[in-house]
């Protein structure tokens, strides 16, 4: 069993389950709300979670261990135990752990931990991401709390490596467990997943960056939801394919069903289905509402996808029905969406970037495009006001897939990719043709190598990962920045680049600071005396000139929340709800210099930011 554990990536699901290295486990399609107004779709009898040869009681696996302490009850609950012979989880009686004890704690913790289970398997798998993934803190393990104590709320918060899921009352007395929420599960569990392969995010003032990670927790449960099998089967029945029907939008689009009902009266907390585009979002900084732009960006293509794959079925004569056109969607989707994440930047992530990511994912994936998704998904980003028509354009006719790698010292692409020592001599090395100042330490994030598929079991060429920043020193001045005014922070830059084992470059993005890199004080001194530019001054100079904006734009973002309130200390909550109090940006003190970071605790919902004299939810 342990020599095909080790080549299970290379075993498809049907095969893994037949040899045992999945193991079945009962969980709700969506949540207990669903469940109640959607006969068939109330627990699935048909999720099945990879196996592990040390899985223990908790659960315990590899990366995740359920503690389920009630802070407000103090109490802390009998694990479920792990029964080798059986492969299941059993209570304190002895009794499996199924959908007849689906009103137990025990359930809960059985439940919660497959979730997030499966879910990094989906992150992980080589139609994904090709490798596996950190977290964001010291450690391998992520705690998940399913019952942290009372209150209508749900957070990830790197501090104390958790996952924690609360419980309450709804107003007609019934209790809501967060826990039970498939969605809600995968949503928070999405904000571990990036900050653990983008840890820097969590230092930006930008309200994009704050909305990406809602976006990725929102995409997360839609993509889970899109996945099982059994639920797709269902949704097919229901909709006959036609996703833009309200069932498809209630089952599909709608995120966390049972949370909003209970909270605002809403039959969904969020939803994709969404006409939201950038341009009304030029004055608004909150991010739950901006998020749904990409969201809703994103299930458009998805219904794109399922559409396109019928008429092309129906066109060759083939009689393909709705449920083979989602399974089809769903898969491609995960290629679409996931492995575009390794080619964002390291540091202050926007749409944009996102969408760029996606496009060129694809023409790495798949150079031909025989079936014109790359057109058809720019066109989408162009409706939503992501791209303009112009960069849609640019990108669609790029006719160069494998660039060279940068650098006048040549490097072995495979050491590179060996450690980060190695990593840092390239960049060190190469620091001009970089655009990398000569006097900032550079700090490589991470280096890592992927190994992903296309699909029909087809590998793309191994992949090398190289995330890569500095820090520029900024004094803050004026009184636009408030109490903060002539303190000292920083402005983080740097890029991701993505290689093959050939030193080809597929992809390069960069965050520029503003102060300039050899050659562009070279190119400085000749504009200064008049003297001609060629193509690589000007590359150094539209550099430091992009870097110039992203620090002017950066001291603007923060001045205007620090004038709306929104930025502060932490502050502790009540029965347990650590940080619920929490402003969504907290200044932090290190060495003498001010660091301005996200709320750890990405609340789940956040209905409006402007809240009197503290302008942020007290509660969520």
């Amino acid at each position: 069993m342990r020599d095909v554990y080790a080549s299970r990536r290379f075993l498809d699901g049907v095969t893994q389950r037949k040899l045992g290295l999945k193991i079945p486990i009962d969980t709700y399609y969506k949540d207990p709300l669903i469940a109640k107004e959607n006969p068939g779709l109330e627990i699935d009898s048909d999720f099945y979670v990879p196996w592990e040869p040390r899985i223990g009681d908790g659960p315990t696996s590899a990366r995740f261990a359920i503690v389920d302490y009630d802070s407000t009850a103090n109490k802390l609950e009998t694990p479920a135990k792990w029964s080798r012979d059986n492969k299941a989880f059993i209570d304190p009686e002895g009794r499996r752990v199924d959908k007849s004890l689906k009103d137990t704690a025990h359930f809960r913790q059985v439940s919660t931990w497959a979730i997030v289970q499966s879910t990094l398997d989906f992150f992980e798998s080589p139609s994904g991401l090709g490798r596996r993934i950190s977290w964001a803190f010291e450690g391998n393990r992520l705690l998940v709390t399913p019952n942290a104590g009372y209150g209508a709320n749900a957070y990830y918060d790197r501090e104390s490596k958790s996952l924690q899921f609360y419980y309450f009352d709804d107003e007609g007395g019934q209790r809501i467990h967060t826990s039970l929420s498939s969605d809600i599960v995968n949503h928070e569990f999405g904000h571990a997943v990036l900050d653990g392969i983008r840890p820097y995010y969590l230092e930006a003032v930008s309200p994009q960056t704050g909305a990406f990670h809602e976006f990725l927790g929102d995409l997360t449960a839609i993509l889970m939801t899109l996945r099982n099998s059994s639920f797709r089967r269902q949704l097919a029945v229901r909709t006959k394919g036609d996703l833009k029907t309200k069932t498809g939008q209630q089952l599909i689009a709608a995120v966390a069903a049972q949370f909003g009902k209970a909270v605002s009266g809403q039959p969904y907390l969020r939803s994709a289905a969404n006409p939201s585009k950038m341009g009304q979002f030029k004055d608004k900084i909150e991010p739950h509402a901006l998020s749904e732009v990409m969201t809703g960006a994103m299930f458009d293509i998805f219904v794109a996808l399922t559409e396109q794959y019928l008429r092309r079925e129906r066109a060759t004569g083939d009689t393909h029905t709705p449920a083979q056109s989602l399974q089809f969607a769903s898969a491609r989707m995960q290629v679409i969406a996931i492995q575009a994440l390794d080619l964002l930047p390291p540091v202050e992530v926007t749409f944009n970037d996102y969408a760029h990511a996606v496009l060129r994912n694809l023409a790495i994936a798949d150079p031909t495009d025989p079936h014109d998704y790359c057109p058809m998904i720019a066109d989408i980003f162009v409706k939503r006001e992501i791209l303009s028509k112009q960069e849609a354009a640019d990108i669609l006719a790029r006719a160069s897939l494998y660039d060279r790698m940068p650098g006048t010292i040549t490097h072995d692409p495979e050491l590179i990719g060996s450690s980060r020592a190695e990593a840092y001599r390239y960049l060190d090395d190469n620091r001009d043709k970089l655009f990398i100042p000569d006097h900032v330490d550079i700090i490589v994030d991470e280096v890592f190598t992927a190994r992903k598929m296309v699909g029909m079991g087809l590998f793309q060429p191994k992949q090398i990962i190289l995330q890569y920043l500095w820090r520029e020193e900024l004094i803050l001045e004026g009184d636009r920045f408030g109490t903060f005014s002539g303190k000292t922070t920083s402005l983080l830059c740097g890029g991701t680049m993505v290689f093959d084992v050939n030193g080809s470059l597929l992809f390069w993005t960069r965050k520029p600071g503003s102060e300039a890199s050899a050659p562009a004080i070279v190119a400085l001194e000749k504009r200064a005396r008049r003297k001609k530019l060629f193509g690589t001054d000007e590359a150094a100079l539209a550099e430091t000139d992009a870097g110039v904006r992203r620090k002017e734009m950066y001291l603007h973002a923060l001045a205007r929340r620090i004038e709306e309130g929104m930025v502060g200390e932490e502050l502790g909550g009540p029965e347990g709800l650590v940080g619920s109090l929490s402003p969504p940006l907290i200044a932090r003190d290190i060495e003498g210099s001010i660091r301005f970071e996200l709320s750890p605790h990405f609340h789940i919902h956040d209905d409006d930011p402007n809240l009197g004299a503290i302008r942020w939810q007290t509660s969520s």
